[in-house]
């Protein structure tokens, strides 16, 4: 399969091309637009015959039609996904995560060719802490933020260029990831790049608010069980039953790297932040027969810290200026 692959090159895009070198025979050619969570480097130890690199926008209409004329299926990671930049300024993220879509789904739509469309699970809102209930495909979209409300708005395009033009494309909404590539602004990564700096880790609020944290490596394959094995105009919830809250998941971090679980700083709370996020993957599981291999939330993480000490140079660069904005906002 030849395989277009946006935002090939962030954090969840370059994790599915690892994979698909590793598991696949697909041929990959990645379009990304470079920006600062983004990089060449992620993509550094994949064969050259068979992962391309372009560099350009999803919204250049003319690109994203030869590209996309040239492969026989998309999968779009591509978007803006950070939600502290999407309150300072919500223009990137429209621009990317909507016109871009658009864009995508006006080419694979002249050209026929297979789209599977990736999101999130924060177009859901948030569930309150003691709620039993957890997100499903049926569950009504909420969203909170500048953020979360593009990709429910790419979402719906999607299923709308589905029914009204026939398009062959699936969606899948998934939990929070963690894992290798994940840009040190992201909460995991800060934490354990600060605690390998002598840096104090910094909790939001109280730090009761709960993700459903996924190894990036078993988004990656329930993604590839989508793309083959989907039904086309269907929509799958991506999760691996990692409920945690951020205190936990800072006591966790601290803990595994040797350090007293309460060595951390409490910081002011993010605007609207969510409480709780939970997935129900259930009908994935149940109908094409995915499984998560990363069950225990800690061996994971525990892997993901060996992967930030060994690979110093991939995040050092970009590590003070993220620490400088946070400061410059009591974060």
């Amino acid at each position: 399969m030849r395989l277009l692959v946006t935002g090939g090159a962030g954090f969840i895009g370059s994790n599915f091309c690892h994979y698909l070198v590793g598991q696949t025979d697909s041929e990959v050619t990645v379009l990304d637009k470079l920006t600062y969570a983004a990089s060449r480097e992620s993509l550094q130890g994949l064969p050259s015959e068979r992962v391309s690199l372009v560099v350009g926008d999803i919204c250049d209409a003319d690109l994203v039609d030869r590209l996309v004329d040239e492969h026989d299926a998309v999968v779009h990671y591509a978007a803006e996904s950070h939600n502290d930049n999407s309150l300072s300024d919500p223009s990137p993220f429209i621009q990317t995560n909507i016109v871009g879509t658009f864009t995508i789904l006006e080419a694979v739509r002249k050209h026929g060719v297979r789209l599977h469309h990736v999101s999130t699970d924060e177009v859901y809102g948030d569930l309150e802490l003691d709620d039993p209930d957890r997100f499903c495909e049926t569950t009504p979209y909420n969203p909170s933020s500048p953020y979360s409300a593009s990709k429910a708005g790419s979402d719906h395009l999607v299923r709308a260029w589905v029914r009204s033009f026939g398009v062959q494309a699936t969606l899948s909404n998934c939990s929070n990831n963690y894992g290798p590539w994940q840009h040190v602004e992201k909460f995991i990564p800060r934490q354990i790049t600060n605690v390998i700096d002598g840096r104090r880790p910094k909790l939001y609020g109280a730090g009761l608010n709960v993700r459903d944290w996924i190894h990036a490596d078993d988004h990656s394959s329930a993604v590839w069980t989508i793309l083959t094995k989907g039904e086309i105009g269907q929509t799958y919830l991506i999760g691996a039953d990692g409920e945690q809250n951020n205190l936990e998941v800072i006591r966790m971090i601290l803990t595994l790297m040797g350090q007293p679980d309460d060595a951390f700083d409490h910081v002011t709370d993010r605007a609207g932040h969510d409480l709780r996020y939970a997935i129900d993957s259930s009908r994935l599981r149940r109908e094409l027969g995915w499984r998560p291999v990363y069950r225990d939330f800690a061996s994971g993480l525990e892997r993901t810290i060996a992967w930030y000490r060994e690979h110093e140079d991939w995040w050092r660069g970009h590590k003070d200026s993220v620490e400088s904005a946070y400061a410059s906002k009591g974060q």
